[in-house]
This record gives C-alpha cells, sequence and structure tokens, in this order.
C-alpha cells in the first residue's frame, strides 16, 4: 500500500521504535516510584521531556498527556471566561467548546473565508473584554492552511485572555507563534508512538482535569516512560532533519499539484500560499470520493479528517470555507512527509487522476 494519510497519523520512526523497546523488555519500573529502577525511568520520562520542548519557546513547562484531545480538554475545561474559537477547528476543540456552552460559559464561533483564514477584523471584535480563552489551530488538519496564530495571542493579551494553540499538525514543521500561552502537542504526529502528547504552558496550568496522584501538576496518571521515550526520539529527529525534510515536502508539493492539477479538472483547498506543503486537499466536481476509494484500495488518502470518517457527515471545515455539500464531498486530502517517495507519490495520484477521470 502506498500511504498518503499524514495528517491521521504518521509512520513510527524507527529511531522511536528503537528508545520505546528497553522500557518494554529490560526496564519495568514506575517514573514516579522512589528506588533505583524508579528514578531510572524518571530519568528517562526527563530526558524525552527535554527533547520535546526543544522544539517549543524558551520556557514554561511540558507536562506529558495520553494525547492532544486530553491536553485540549485540559486547556478549554480547566480555563475561565469566554471562549473565542474559529469554525475550522478539530472537533476536540469544539465539542470541548459545545461542552462548556452547554454549562453556561460564552462562546464565539469566528468564520473563516474562502480562503480558510480567520478574518481578524472579526476575530478583534469578538475577543472583548470577558473573554478568557482564544484558542486556534495552527496548521489546519484538513486543508492545511496556516492561521495567523501570533495576532490572535496579541489580540488575547490586550482583553487579558489566555491564548491555546493547537499545534498538532504544525509541530516541528512549523515555526511556533510567538505569545501563545498553551500549546497542546501528539506524537504519532511527528513519527512517535501513538497514545502520548502533551500540553506546553509558559505561565500557569489549566484547572486540573484528572484528579488523582497529581504526576504532571495538574494532571494525574502513570506516565509511559516507553511512550515517553518514543515522542522525544521522534521530537529528536524532527529537530534534526527539520531542513532535510522540508525541502523534501516542497519537492513532493511540486510533483502533486502538477499531477492533480487545475488543467485536470482539479481545484485546491484553502489558500495556496499560507499553508504546510505537506497537505495537498482537492476537489473535483461530481467525484464520487467513495468509488474513487473503492477503485484505489491499495492506496492510503482520505476525505477528510480520521476523526470524522465514521459519521456520515462531510467535512465541516470545506462547509466552513463555503463549499456547497456536493464539493465539500467530492474533495480529498492527500498527506505526505518524510518516508513518500517522488516515485511511489506520482504513481499513486497518476492512478487517482485517471479514476477520477473515468468516472
Amino acid at each position: 500500500m502506498t500511504y498518503l494519510d499524514y495528517q491521521a497519523t504518521t509512520p513510527l520512526a524507527p529511531e522511536a521504535l528503537a528508545a520505546m523497546l528497553p522500557w518494554f523488555t529490560d526496564q519495568h519500573g514506575n517514573p514516579h516510584s522512589a528506588h533505583r529502577a524508579g528514578r531510572l525511568a524518571r530519568a528517562g520520562v526527563e530526558v524525552a521531556r527535554d527533547s520535546v520542548a526543544a522544539l517549543l519557546p524558551a520556557g514554561g513547562r511540558l507536562a506529558f498527556t495520553g494525547g492532544a484531545t486530553e491536553s485540549i480538554n485540559w486547556a478549554i475545561k480547566g480555563s475561565e471566561g469566554g471562549i473565542v474559537t474559529i469554525a475550522t477547528e478539530h472537533a476536540a476543540v469544539l465539542d470541548s467548546v459545545a461542552a462548556e456552552a452547554a454549562h453556561g460559559r460564552d462562546v464565539t464561533i469566528l468564520p473563516v473565508g474562502a480562503d480558510g483564514l480567520v478574518d481578524l477584523a472579526a476575530a478583534r471584535a469578538a475577543i472583548r473584554p470577558g473573554v478568557g480563552l482564544v484558542a486556534a489551530m495552527l496548521v489546519n488538519n484538513e486543508i492545511g492552511v496556516i492561521q495567523p496564530v501570533a495576532d490572535l495571542a496579541a489580540l488575547a493579551h490586550a482583553v487579558g485572555a489566555t491564548m491555546l494553540c493547537d499545534a498538532v499538525q504544525g509541530y516541528g514543521r512549523v515555526a511556533m507563534p510567538e505569545g501563545v500561552d498553551w500549546i497542546a502537542l501528539s506524537a504519532h504526529k511527528v513519527h512517535g508512538p501513538k497514545g502520548i502528547g502533551g500540553l506546553w504552558m509558559r505561565n500557569g496550568a489549566p484547572a486540573t482535569l484528572l484528579h488523582g496522584g497529581d504526576q504532571e501538576g495538574g494532571r494525574s496518571g502513570t506516565l509511559s516512560p516507553a511512550l515517553c521515550a518514543g515522542f522525544g526520539a521522534a521530537a529528536t529527529l524532527m529537530r534534526e532533519q527539520a531542513a532535510v525534510d522540508t525541502a523534501h515536502v516542497e519537492h513532493l508539493w511540486q510533483a502533486a499539484r502538477a499531477t492533480l492539477s487545475p488543467a485536470r479538472g482539479w481545484t485546491l483547498n484553502g489558500d495556496s500560499a499560507r499553508r504546510y506543503h505537506g497537505n495537498v486537499n482537492v476537489r473535483r466536481p461530481g467525484l464520487d470520493v467513495a468509488r474513487l476509494m473503492s477503485d484505489c484500495r491499495d492506496l492510503a488518502f482520505s476525505a477528510g479528517s480520521a476523526c470524522a470518517s465514521g459519521s456520515g457527515r462531510s467535512s465541516h471545515v470545506l462547509r466552513a470555507i463555503g463549499l456547497s455539500e456536493a464539493a465539500a464531498r467530492s474533495s480529498i486530502r492527500i498527506g505526505f512527509g518524510r518516508d513518500t517517495s517522488e516515485v511511489a507519490l506520482v504513481a499513486a495520484l497518476e492512478r487517482i487522476a485517471d479514476a477520477a477521470a473515468a468516472q
């Protein structure tokens, strides 16, 4: 199978697997225990924490969590005051915000333009005194556009609000925006293991979401040294291979755009310039995506977020940028990265293009 769904998850890096294995085989200590085995495990966790934090703003504190969804829930449910967020956010944000609204919190959902970007004038009007939290995704998981998070952070701070950035798709790939207060991360989006993420906090932590042993200072639960080590190793690779990865993704982007081109009936969804180039979300009028996937069943690509793949709904992100229901359902997402070869990518996209044209 040719794997082209990097926004859903990335292949586990061999180096991350190698870092994890000793904690599954030879080392068994609980990192929160005081004996020698526990201290050894704790040291491994802290090495990993430093590795992940090396790609984040200086200072602050990184707490490990069970994943970005937990990090986002912790931040949103642990904040106070009104909330302002964006219509194209991940379900972890939008559903958490909806739950808070059901409990009486004031919530504003900002629209986006056809390019997928928030209107800063509308944001300025909505982020007013009484707002306690502004939440925005750095790189959109469906269409890849990069939101002006630093500008939103400045607006938030002007009224005393906290800025939460969902950096799951951007961590290690694009620069972290200035001025954010909380950053949510996920290991399996950067060639690390599933089941671990993090919440970086510039100053204070949100109110406690999970009560118990308070192992992570506001987040309870025994940490897995194996998962922490895998995340740390993956983060180190993202830092060390950043220039090579960026150049490779740019090369693949050019190849993908040349293959799924306007001349062949494909239209790019979202802004063409302000975006991460490892995401190609395109549409073709009348495309039957289910049939396309059946015709190309040995290619792994998607019609949108993996989190909503079984819902039967069209993409809320594509509807938010103004696409009709038919256009949203005629869109596909191609995601690629470090382990994707240009030959395999172009061959796969030619098959997709041919199958789509045959419809």
